[in-house]
């Protein structure tokens, strides 16, 4: 089972304590929704990059005098 750390700073007593199906299930939701973020970016970012590719194929210039151009 899941746990949570509860920490008393006043007093520093240190509890451990289970988490609830509600907590649980948000933290699985939370998750998820990392995981779409992530790949949502990956995905963006491959498709700038077969834009960018794309443009200077058809411009005629190599990746590395697009370097140097924008230096």
């Amino acid at each position: 089972m899941t746990n949570k750390i509860v920490v008393d700073c006043s007093t520093g007593e240190v509890q451990e304590i289970a988490l609830t199906a509600e907590e649980i299930a948000e933290s699985e939701a939370m998750a998820a929704e990392y995981a779409a973020q992530k790949a949502q970016e990956q995905l963006d970012k491959a498709t700038k990059a077969e834009a960018k590719a794309e443009l200077l194929k058809r411009l005629g210039i190599t990746e590395e005098e697009a370097k140097l151009l924008l230096g």
